[in-house]
This record gives C-alpha cells, sequence and structure tokens, in this order.
C-alpha cells in the first residue's frame, strides 16, 4: 500500500502546487508556447484537468464494473477548444482543487483487492486501478516541472 499512498499524496498535493506554479503570470505569459509546436501553458492546466477528470471517471468505473472499455480521447483536439485554450485558469484550478479533493477520498476508501481490477483501454489494452494510478500521478508532475522548467528558462 506505500506506492499507492505515495501516488496519492502526489495526487493530493497537484491542485496546489499548479496554482502556485502558475501564479503570478500575465495573459501573455500564459499564451506562450513552452516549446515549437507545443502547448501553450494555460493549454496544459486546462490539460491536466481534462486528464484527471478523465482517470477519476475512468477508475470509478474499473471500480464498479466488469473489466469495463476505457475509452480515449483526443487531448490534442480538447486543447484547441476555447475552455482549453482562451479561457481562464480560476475556474480550473477550482475544479482541480474539488476534483482532487474527491479523487481522494474515493482513492484511500479503496480496499487492497481493488488495486489489481482492470478496464480495458481501447488503445492500451489491460490496464489495473494501480497503473492509472501510477499513469496520472506521474503525468500531473511531469506537466507541473515542465510549466516549472519553462517559466525558470524565460526567468518569469
Amino acid at each position: 500500500m506505500t506506492e499507492q499512498k505515495n501516488y496519492i499524496e502526489a495526487i493530493e498535493r497537484l491542485p496546489e502546487l499548479l496554482k502556485n506554479a502558475v501564479q503570478g503570470l500575465s495573459d501573455s505569459q500564459l499564451d506562450t508556447p513552452v516549446g515549437e509546436g507545443k502547448w501553450t501553458i494555460r493549454q496544459i492546466a486546462h490539460h491536466i484537468a481534462d486528464a484527471n477528470i478523465n482517470a477519476y471517471g475512468r477508475m470509478k468505473l474499473v471500480a464498479t464494473e466488469q473489466k469495463p472499455i476505457l475509452k480515449p480521447y483526443d487531448q490534442d483536439q480538447w486543447a484547441v477548444l476555447a475552455d482549453g485554450k482562451n479561457s481562464p485558469l480560476e475556474p480550473t484550478l477550482i475544479l482541480l482543487e474539488g476534483l482532487h479533493r474527491r479523487w481522494v477520498i474515493f482513492l484511500r476508501a479503496l480496499p487492497e483487492q481493488a488495486w489489481t481490477k482492470e478496464g480495458i483501454h481501447l488503445e492500451n489494452g489491460k490496464i489495473s486501478m494501480l497503473d492509472v494510478l501510477r499513469t496520472y500521478s506521474n503525468h500531473g508532475n511531469s506537466h507541473l516541472q515542465q510549466i516549472t522548467n519553462f517559466r525558470q528558462k524565460m526567468n518569469w
């Protein structure tokens, strides 16, 4: 359970860390791509929320159904929709805070045997509850690091 505990704690901390990572950035800075052909900081922050909404839903499906189908989504298409490309970050930061509070309550209440339950991801095949937890804990931290590194590079 230690492995799960560490991943759950990372999920619990992410909303506050993301809020701190984007704090004080102007609209112009938020709309700067983090590299050639890459998303902007704004898009990355919104993407974290989109991805984690999907992860939470996937985990609930795995917890409540027998080998549910876990549908992928086109994250690049989501990132160019108005709510992912142009909208203010405040609603997303509030959404993430509430989502992660619920998610952590759900995760901490799971019995040990739930971690081996599986769903079928249409692109990646069988995926266990622990796999989803690991993937999205690392995913959020990876994007957080991407933002932090870019801010340091730009001296913001």
